[in-house]
């Protein structure tokens, strides 16, 4: 029995469904908030129960019976990350799984300028001293991440930002492949992957630049400091905790911290990655 926690979410849902195509639907169990979200699958024949990391008691019925069982990180900073975190490592631990896997992210580490990087560094710790077998899948830096950071651009003209580095943004589509592709193969990672990204790391001058490719329009890369690309966020409503984290993306990428492009997922999925402006072009597209 393989449990994927957060199958609803966007990158657990491409979990199930790529998981589904190489292993029986009885062998799949999911763990959500929402059971209902999930009917659909539980209409398919995969295990559908609810768990949620800030009910700790809740997963010892989700992860009951598990062989492995993949922890999708969520969506959340600092301590409370890191509680739910424990909380579902403990809980599958105590399921007796024989293997947890989590889903990291490229340049995790104790130093790391983004704190989501010092977070997953410090749940991998977690993992090390579990006493169980574990994945660390240290995922690229998510494609549609810079396409929050491209907003308007499209209509402007300008790509207004702090300087930045090469960062080898990642297609969802091709991380929750790798992710089935490992769960079906059990153990063939042990402890943290290689980083797991595109065959090639960009910065937002070249995105720029395919932007204007495709949609026949010049765009101008603009870049502005830390501290006034921060308070136009904050001017535009976002938290300053969030503006915060946004501006450190900025400065861990031009330390190079998200620049690794590595042939280890290309090899996972057994086809090239899916390159920047395929997923630029059907986000300008759906727009």
């Amino acid at each position: 029995m393989i449990i994927v926690t957060g199958a609803t979410g966007l990158l657990g849902r491409r979990i199930v469904e790529n998981l589904l195509t190489r292993v029986p639907a009885d062998q799949v169990g999911i763990s959500v908030r929402d059971v209902r979200k999930a009917q659909d699958l539980a209409d398919r024949g995969v295990r559908v129960r609810q768990g949620n990391f800030a009910d700790p008691d809740s997963l010892a019925h989700a992860f009951e019976g598990a062989t492995q069982v993949l922890i999708v990180s969520v969506d959340r900073l600092g301590a409370e990350a890191m509680r739910q975190h424990r909380a579902a490592i403990d809980g599958a631990v105590a399921a007796g799984t024989h293997r947890i896997l989590y889903t990291s992210h490229m340049g995790a580490a104790p130093a790391s300028r983004f704190e989501a990087c010092r977070d997953h560094a410090a749940d991998e710790h977690m993992l090390r001293t579990c006493g169980v077998p574990f994945t660390s899948l240290r995922n690229g830096f998510y494609a549609d991440s810079a396409m929050r950071f491209f907003g308007q651009a499209a209509e402007t003209g300008q790509l207004v930002l702090p300087a930045d580095g090469a960062v080898s943004w990642t297609a969802h589509a091709d991380l929750a492949a790798a992710a089935a592709a490992i769960l079906a193969d059990e153990g063939r990672f042990d402890g943290p992957t290689p980083p797991l990204t595109a065959a090639r790391a960009i910065d937002f001058e070249e995105i720029a630049a395919i932007a204007g490719e495709l949609t026949g329009r010049t765009i101008r890369r603009v870049t502005v400091s830390d501290e006034e690309f921060r308070q136009q966020m904050v001017s535009y409503g976002v938290p300053a905790e969030q503006a915060d984290m946004m501006v450190d993306i900025f400065a861990a990428g031009r330390a190079g911290e998200f620049a690794a492009a590595d042939p280890t997922l290309a090899t996972l999925i057994g086809r090239e990655t899916i390159g920047f402006d395929t997923v630029l072009r059907e986000a300008l597209s759906a727009n």
